[in-house]
């Protein structure tokens, strides 16, 4: 769980990244969940955006998402979300 002050320090730095991860009419697929799980293990912290003809909305995608590759939301808006896990083996994000 992240206290207030980290998940505020992920935002900052989740607000110049670009979204590596669309969510397209076909939802969730175990393709969107393998690149998910690909991605937050290189980066840690990527930004994922739901299109608006994917039929689900964008909280119901992050909660199912985050859930399948065991991450958490750190931040919800308009039609992205960040999500945010710890590389166990080489952290690449240093809380202040």
């Amino acid at each position: 769980m992240l206290s207030s002050k980290e998940r505020a320090y992920l935002r900052s730095l989740a607000n110049t990244t670009e979204p590596v991860l669309q969510v397209g009419k076909s939802g969730i697929t175990p393709t969107v969940i393998k690149q998910a799980d690909d991605a937050l293990t290189a980066r840690e912290l990527i930004k994922v955006r739901v299109l608006p003809k994917s039929g689900h909305g964008r909280d119901e995608i992050a909660d199912r998402l985050s859930r399948a590759v065991s991450a958490e939301v750190v931040q919800r808006i308009g039609n992205n979300f960040v999500l945010w896990r710890r590389n166990l083996k080489e952290p690449k994000i240093q809380f202040p």
